[in-house]
């Protein structure tokens, strides 16, 4: 190819690009072999993504076509990520650079006909509990015909970080009918899965269900279900919650000269610089833990400060406490969003 030229040859030589045009099952990375001597070289091993944003159709219900039209453009840019984060059903996008997901997307209408927004995604926060509680959850209803009672004890208290959930039962001398105990717990599930301070899932609770009271005949599953839910709403409200944020591992690989600057804007960010390691070319690498959502837009800041010439990769590392400042901002702004839904 010259510009608009093409110009037929009947060989290429090593380092020489040309085009093949109609081929149907070809792949970024595929290797073009004769049948009878089959050469495969080895797979090249693309750059990771460094910055990501959250999509949505500007026309309802084009969801479709942005996910197949995605799928058609990352079959020839593998530097291109897209899934539905199965969190916060959002659909992410990620790349090289903000200018790479906006030619992308550019691509994306101007060959499929589909029109996004493009915005910050959303952080996965989770929410927990410092303290050990003791509530009653209590459910009684009558109005008319046959009533609902559902009456349980609960004990909840911390878990080590990463502990997940645990229920235990505790039940003594029939005070709950064992056919009615996993109705609690699965309303004690339910409602964790939507959190309670800020619509976040609760994580890291032992709850122990001690004791409780039922009616012969208004109690059912249902009603006990809704016991369980209220138990645990009043438990983490009781127990001194806090809200979790992803914290990432994070490599910044930058020029000596920009070492004091980097990790200026890393300390500004709430990161924790955890060690420096000199690398060839006067370069210097640089590990830290950092919030993740301080991090959402970092590829345009390092850009920024090095003109170019840093490059950073981060992976997930743990969870942990939002600052109370900042924690109560995330929690007036989950409130309004649940008052305007």
């Amino acid at each position: 190819m010259l510009g608009k030229k093409q110009i037929p040859v009947k060989a290429l030589g090593p380092g020489e690009i040309g085009v093949v045009a109609k081929l149907k099952e070809t792949l970024t990375g595929d290797t073009l072999t004769d049948e009878g001597h089959p050469v495969v070289f080895s797979a090249v091993k693309f750059a990771e993504p460094i910055i990501s944003y959250a999509i949505e159709p500007k026309t309802k219900g084009d969801e479709d076509k942005v996910s197949t039209g995605l799928h058609r453009i990352l079959d020839e840019d593998p530097t291109i990520k897209f899934h539905r984060d199965p969190e916060t059903n959002e659909m992410i996008i990620s790349g090289m650079g903000q200018v790479h997901i906006e030619v992308t997307l550019h691509k994306l209408k101007r060959k499929f006909g589909v029109d996004v927004d493009m915005k910050t995604p959303k952080i996965p926060y989770r929410e927990t509990i410092r303290s050990t509680t003791s509530v009653q959850g209590k459910y009684k209803k009558q109005s008319g015909g046959k009533g609902q009672y559902g009456d349980c004890w609960i004990t909840a208290e911390p878990l080590e970080r990463g502990g997940g959930f645990e229920f235990h039962d505790k039940i003594v001398g029939g005070s709950i009918p064992r056919n009615y105990i996993p109705a609690v717990e699965k309303g004690i599930i339910d409602k964790m899965k939507g959190g309670i301070i800020a619509g976040y899932p609760l994580v890291d609770v032992k709850v122990s269900l001690y004791d409780g009271s039922y009616h012969a005949v208004d109690s059912s599953e249902m009603a006990f279900k809704i016991a369980g839910s209220m138990a645990i709403k009043k438990a983490v409200l009781a127990a001194n919650p806090v809200l979790l944020e992803p914290v990432m591992k994070v490599e910044v690989f930058v020029p000596d000269d920009y070492l004091g600057a980097v990790i200026g804007d890393l300390n500004s960010r709430r990161g924790k610089v955890q060690g420096m390691e000199p690398q060839s070319g006067g370069n210097q690498k640089i590990g830290a833990t950092v919030p993740m959502s301080e991090m959402l837009t970092y590829a345009n800041q390092l850009h920024s400060i090095t003109s170019g010439r840093g490059l950073y990769s981060m992976e997930f590392s743990h969870y942990d406490e939002v600052p109370h400042i900042n924690a109560q901002k995330i929690i007036a702004m989950a409130k309004k969003e649940e008052e305007e839904e």
